[in-house]
């Protein structure tokens, strides 16, 4: 009779320590990219509440998009289309000089959503964006729509 029971306990072993996955490098690289984010100063206002024009911002500058959110290289006007999973490691892989301004990103919402299904997406996506910037202490600098 011990020898079912030894069984059993071991096959629990086994199937628990199965279920135990040490982190993803996909969840490291995120905790990595967080770990960059949240060593950047808080965003400061008076840095930034005199640039009028979009094209004077430094700081990264997102749009968000009923297909995903495109971070914008105001320098040659290029964006990167992303999904809001994929926002995390972008901004984390930003090198401190793309930060001048704090912890703040500039964010317009697309303009070209007109069927509703496109203005639906777009909201989630709105929603989604601003909950990981929040999650990440990062200040949204609403700007009009782009």
């Amino acid at each position: 009779m011990k020898y079912p029971a030894t069984l059993a306990i071991g096959a629990a072993l086994v199937s628990s320590v199965a279920c135990t996955k040490a982190p993803t490098q996909a969840a490291a690289s995120q905790s990595s990219a967080l770990m960059r984010i949240e060593s950047l100063p808080a965003g400061d206002p008076q840095k930034f509440h005199d640039v009028r024009k979009m094209r004077d911002w430094k700081n990264p500058y997102l749009i968000v998009r009923a297909d995903g959110v495109a971070l914008l290289d105001v320098s040659d006007n290029e964006e990167k289309l992303l999904t809001p999973d994929q926002l995390l490691d972008a901004l984390g892989n930003l090198p401190t000089s793309a930060w001048p301004y704090g912890r703040v990103v500039a964010v317009a919402e697309s303009a070209t959503a007109t069927s509703d299904s496109d203005k639906a997406r777009l909201r989630k996506n709105r929603a989604l964006v601003a909950g990981s910037l929040q999650n990440m202490q990062i200040l949204i600098n609403w700007v009009p729509a782009a």
